[in-house]
């Protein structure tokens, strides 16, 4: 997905904002964060509801391309999330896409459900994405090698 933010003479004002709303959500819940000198990439989902996590992960495929193959740290924060069928769609589509630029995947959320999704995209996608019950355990995990 590109956000293209037109011109002043192109797009009235409320395109304008618009654009710039849509911007500053996506840079809310998905950018890079920095854990022990580590650039970790920072997807959270927390709170959102299904149509949030699928614009949310529609736009991480472009953070992650951008980084070197095999180099990329994920941290997902799926607490309090709702999910539905199209979401998980994208969400595989997405792991299977990026798969050559990670390098690990940590998700916090509820357990049950992130190991039942996790099972579902990592099958999907022969991927490994690891739960952790806390960001810092996941944090930490991600940071070390």
């Amino acid at each position: 997905m590109y956000l293209v933010i037109p011109r002043a003479n192109e797009a009235s004002h409320p395109e304008q904002c618009a654009a710039t709303g849509q911007f500053q959500f996506l840079t809310d819940h998905v950018k890079f964060i920095t854990h022990q000198s580590k650039q970790i990439l920072q997807i959270d989902v927390s709170n959102c509801s299904a149509a949030e996590v699928e614009r949310i992960f529609r736009a991480v495929p472009e953070f992650v391309t951008a980084r070197p193959r095999g180099s990329v740290l994920i941290l997902s924060d799926f607490r309090g999330t709702s999910i539905g069928q199209e979401a998980i769609r994208i969400m595989k589509e997405t792991a299977v896409f990026d798969k050559a630029y990670v390098k690990k995947s940590a998700w916090t959320g509820e357990e049950d459900f992130c190991r039942g999704l996790s099972a579902s995209l990592g099958e999907f996608s022969r991927r490994n994405f690891f739960v952790f019950e806390t960001r810092e355990k996941a944090l930490a995990w991600l940071a070390k090698d």
